[in-house]
């Protein structure tokens, strides 16, 4: 008998965020494997914000403040 193959888990989750100052960036990285925990979507944040200072770092332009990250609602390719 042949084994069904398992769904492969998606390698990143997307998500939008929103500054301090109003501006707002859409479909940003996060490994999946860093949301596993029980702390859900929180780790998140904190990803994006390391991303954010390795951006500025190379641009010389500083990103406002992380107000909020939601997950984006872009549907799965098929």
């Amino acid at each position: 008998m042949a084994r069904k193959k398992s769904k492969a888990q998606a390698e990143f989750v997307l998500f939008d965020v929103f500054y301090d100052d109003g501006t707002r960036t859409s479909n940003r990285k996060v490994p999946s494997s860093a949301l596993e925990g029980l702390d859900g979507d929180a780790p998140a944040q904190e990803i994006l914000e390391s991303q954010d200072q390795e951006i500025a770092a190379r641009s010389g332009r500083s990103r406002a403040r992380i107000k909020e990250v939601k997950r984006s609602t872009v549907p799965a390719a098929k």
